[in-house]
């Protein structure tokens, strides 16, 4: 399986981030003097290639396509545990046995969290600020199934992760095999324009700011009275508007990495006025 990728070269690592996030990036490289940008399908890397030519036109970016296989070898070169609270994230070849807390093994692949990137760190931040024992959760644009996969490892009572590609949903479901120890935990393929979705004590939501703003209703609908609502993706310019869209609840924790952020939100119980 190949997956389009992007160099740019000759500008500002920040701004073009920010520039391809209205395109669904799904993996970023540093280079030595730039970055490598991948993304789902080659329509939108030309898109957002377009974008960077127009507002960098002095900027260098070169269209490639990159295997699987590559990027997944590189990363069992580069890439170690991640720690946050008492959740570790671990790929299968550094698992070790014993490790304190909860263990997650995900098996890296181009497409899909592993726990390094900002916005799946704050997300299990903002997971162990909610006591999620006993409780139903969804997570919605599951990717790997980390999230999901987390809050069962944190007692959640069952947890579905559901996204509208079905490579993520094969991708979860291995991961979902190399954790023998969580079995409340199940992934669907759903398109959320076109199916409803279930209630849920502790909603999960790792997107981008303009999905978020686009869906603020929708994700509200999920959360059961009295519910929390974890939204990440978003970056630092974009939070009043996400808050300001979901002002229906109240802020309960927040956090921030490298110009990201998440947000948590408590949803008033059955009758509160």
């Amino acid at each position: 399986m190949k997956y389009p990728a992007l160099d740019v070269r000759g500008a500002d690592a920040d701004r073009v981030l920010a520039l391809v996030d209205d395109f669904g990036p799904t993996a970023v490289e540093d280079l030595i003097d730039g970055l490598s940008i991948f993304f789902n399908n080659a329509l939108r890397r030309d898109e957002a290639r377009a974008a960077l030519e127009g507002e960098f036109p002095h900027a260098t970016t070169t269209a490639r396509e990159v295997d699987d296989e590559d990027w997944a070898r590189r990363s069992q070169e580069n890439l170690t545990p991640v720690t946050v609270g008492s959740i570790t994230v671990t790929p299968p070849w550094c698992v070790q046995d014993g490790a304190a807390g909860h263990s997650i093994t995900i098996l890296p692949s181009m497409g899909f969290g592993t726990g390094h990137h900002p916005t799946t760190r704050l997300c299990l931040a903002a997971l162990q600020s909610v006591d999620v024992r006993g409780k139903r959760v969804l997570d919605v644009g599951t990717g790997s199934g980390v999230l999901a996969i987390a809050a069962a490892a944190l007692g959640a009572r069952e947890a579905l992760g559901i996204d509208f590609d079905a490579d993520a949903i094969a991708n979860a479901r291995e991961n979902l095999e190399l954790n023998a120890q969580i079995t409340n935990v199940r992934f669907e393929a759903v398109d959320v324009r076109d199916a409803a979705l279930p209630s849920a004590d502790v909603v999960l939501a790792n997107l981008t700011g303009a999905v978020l703003l686009h869906n603020a209703a929708l994700l509200s609908s999920t959360v059961a009275a009295g519910g929390t609502l974890i939204v990440s993706g978003l970056q630092t310019h974009e939070r009043a508007d996400v808050v300001d869209a979901f002002r229906a609840a109240s802020v309960r924790w927040s956090g921030e990495e490298a110009g990201w952020e998440a947000v948590a939100f408590n949803f008033p119980s059955a009758g509160a006025v």
